[in-house]
């Protein structure tokens, strides 16, 4: 019995810490991506994260899109839903602490864009 008491407090422990590690992605981060035209737009990120889930902002010269069905996945991964002209688009990034990589499909176009932090939340 205090080996399952134990083994759960240790999971339950293990999983926590998972979570705080990337806690520290809350805050704004900037990088850009190149179109399949050869492009090159800015965007600024602003990631919130609460517990196991993710929401924000990402700015661009257009238009502001609201992050939606955000998630963390593990300690340094997360996943992410924004509308772009009507289609739910899925990201998914991984947390480096000092930077992100936020990966995308759109309209067929796989998208790649590095971030680095400019501001971290208060």
């Amino acid at each position: 019995m205090k080996r399952k008491i134990l083994t759960a407090a240790l999971l339950f422990s293990t999983a926590w810490a998972c979570f705080a590690a990337i806690t520290d992605l809350t805050g704004k981060w900037k990088g850009s991506i190149v179109t399949a035209d050869g492009n090159e737009v800015p965007l600024t990120y602003i990631f919130k994260v609460d517990g196991d889930k993710l929401d924000g902002v990402i700015q661009t010269p257009q238009d502001d899109l609201k992050i939606y069905d955000g998630k963390i996945t593990s300690d340094k991964e997360f996943t992410f839903k924004v509308d772009v002209s009507g289609e739910a688009v899925v990201s998914k990034g991984k947390y480096y602490g000092d930077s992100v990589i936020v990966e995308a499909n759109l309209g067929g176009d796989k998208l790649h864009s590095k971030l680095l932090r400019i501001a971290a939340s208060k």
